[in-house]
């Protein structure tokens, strides 16, 4: 059976590789948006929008328990064999490619609910990290 896409681990690390790029290059590209905001403002508004979709995903991550929910690993299995199923099922049906496709995302996402409160505070220390980060770039 193939492994399961784990959606949250997949944010962690996109959100630890901005982190990362931010950190390395701060120093580089501060003067740049600095130079650039007032011959193209809508590098702020890139930010303040960045910004804004990030406490977003830290609310929505916030909101998230599910802990306590009883049978969630056996829901976990299902989302992994449905998925198995509508891989193969693509072949078979490629008028329905998008359709099998939003299947597989809900899938996916059902799927990495277990892992949630393994990365949920590493995610969201992430988030505020990064939002820190881009603050820093906006002109003074």
């Amino acid at each position: 059976m193939p492994e399961q896409t784990n959606l949250y681990q997949e944010l962690k690390d996109a959100l630890q590789e901005l982190k990362d790029f931010l950190q390395q290059n701060t120093a580089t590209i501060k003067p740049a948006i600095q130079a650039l905001a007032s011959l193209v403002p809508q590098v702020v508004t890139l930010i303040d929008e960045l910004i804004g979709l990030l406490n977003q995903v830290k609310t929505e991550i916030n909101n998230l328990n599910v802990s306590g929910i009883p049978g969630l690993a056996q829901v976990s299995q299902f989302t992994q064999t449905v998925t198995t199923f509508l891989n193969t099922a693509k072949a078979l049906l490629p008028n329905e490619a998008s359709t099998i496709d939003e299947v597989l995302g809900a899938a996916s996402v059902i799927g990495s609910l277990p892992s949630l409160d393994q990365v949920k505070q590493e995610i969201i220390e992430l988030i505020d990290e990064i939002v820190a980060d881009l603050k820093q770039l906006k002109p003074s």
